[in-house]
């Protein structure tokens, strides 16, 4: 299932908009404030939907933190204003969409399955192919290399989703920690330095760079 990030400080569009993206079967986390948003922006989702005109922290901003986070994260804005300027100005921050106010609730829905689907078309029928060796079932939390299942614990797999998700961007242990291990855990960072060592042993095919003194990246690798 989809994770999307709606941010709109209008609170009756905020629930129009996200009633219907439910309704298409995404999992939709609410936001009225910039400032209510970026607390969030570490967490991990699949898709944000930015107002431009925020109360607080407006939408450039907001993107721009985002993006500093995790320049991949696939972004829509929506907005009022201008709208040739604020396409240009949105493209340019990294914007991967734009939606001229007033707009119908299933436009919304249609660019996003849209773009969902761009982004994410490796994962596609819930399967994700990694390196022409490891095929993972996303739905079953599965791994198999050809015919083979590749036993993995609940925590390994959880990390492959993560890092597969943030695909050639570099991720810190505390991350690491908060994303599968949960923000309540209070152990030592080094259970991730364990577990990559686990997965690195299960799966050799894969490349996980170690970025010494900060955490890991996982890279695509070239042909």
């Amino acid at each position: 299932m989809y994770k999307i990030y709606l941010v709109e400080d209008e609170r009756n569009l905020n629930d129009i908009l996200g009633f219907y993206l439910r309704n298409e079967g995404y999992e939709v986390k609410s936001f009225t404030s910039g400032l209510e948003a970026e607390k969030c922006i570490k967490e991990d989702m699949h898709l944000w939907i930015l107002d431009i005109m925020l109360p607080d922290l407006d939408g450039y901003e907001l993107i721009k933190r985002i993006k500093k986070h995790n320049e991949n994260i696939p972004v829509i804005f929506i907005s009022a204003r201008d709208k040739d300027l604020d396409i240009i100005t949105g493209l340019q921050m990294g914007s991967d969409d734009y939606i001229s106010k007033p707009f119908l609730p299933m436009e919304l829905v249609i660019r996003t399955r849209k773009l969902l689907k761009r982004v994410y078309k490796q994962e596609e029928n819930n399967n994700i192919i990694i390196n022409d060796k490891y095929k993972i079932d996303i739905n079953k939390r599965l791994v198999y290399q050809g015919e083979r299942l590749i036993e993995l614990t609940s925590r390994e797999f959880d990390f492959i989703c993560t890092i597969i998700r943030n695909r050639n961007n570099a991720l810190s242990r505390d991350y690491l920690l908060n994303n599968i291990w949960g923000e309540d855990y209070y152990g030592s960072d080094r259970v991730v330095d364990d577990l990559v060592r686990r997965v690195r042993k299960k799966l050799p095919d894969i490349r996980i760079e170690t970025i010494y003194g900060y955490g890991y990246r996982w890279c695509d690798i070239e042909d």
